[in-house]
């Protein structure tokens, strides 16, 4: 009788130790070595790094749109740059054709021949229209006529005269009016002094 009225009591005392015992490592690693945790822990993972790339991705994106709004705007004053240069070569050369007019028809100071002092060179070097200057060619230089016009130079003292071609600019001494190539010079006979009085009569192109 007395060891029935124990056993409730031990019974009792071995249930609660039961309940309250730790877990033991056998059933600690059975959880977190299972696949449901683990794929808990990737699409957690995944998802996250999908926000944080998407987040990051925005402001690379608002570069890379700003990058092209320069590029465009840059386009667009290179565009009106070479606009304005166009325009400005038009206007040039409708003022060296309004020019060459005028001096072909008789008007303007050319109108009855022009008088100064001619020069020659024949140094080697570029002409300002383009190409070598050649020394044997009937070409002269001028500070305004446009290349390609024809002039006839007459010396002031033997009344020789050549016609010439205009493909450089020059001459730039004060008081000097055309620089003649040697052969151009020859011809007038202007070889000896390096320069002469000359009146200009300007044919046309």
């Amino acid at each position: 009788m007395r060891i029935l009225r124990v056993l409730p009591v031990i019974l009792g005392m071995t249930t609660a130790g039961l309940m309250t015992a730790p877990a033991s490592a056998e059933s600690v690693y059975r959880f977190t070595g299972s696949t449901e945790y683990k794929d808990s822990i990737s699409i957690n993972s995944y998802r996250s790094k999908r926000s944080n790339l998407g987040a990051m991705d925005v402001r690379p994106a608002e570069r890379r749109a700003e990058r092209r709004e320069g590029r465009r705007s840059r386009s667009a004053r290179v565009r009106d740059r070479e606009e304005s240069r166009s325009e400005r070569r038009a206007s040039r050369r409708s003022q060296r054709r309004t020019r060459t007019a005028s001096l072909g028809n008789g008007g303007g100071s050319w109108g009855g021949g022009s008088h100064g002092v001619a020069s020659y060179y024949w140094q080697p070097q570029r002409v300002a229209s383009g190409g070598w200057f050649n020394p044997n060619a009937m070409t002269a230089a001028h500070k305004t006529l446009p290349f390609g016009t024809r002039v006839r130079v007459t010396h002031a003292g033997n009344g020789r005269s050549v016609i010439v071609r205009i493909n450089d600019r020059g001459p730039y001494v004060k008081g000097r009016i055309i620089d003649l190539s040697r052969a151009a010079a020859s011809a007038i006979g202007m070889t000896g002094q390096g320069i002469a009085r000359v009146s200009m009569e300007v044919l046309g192109r």
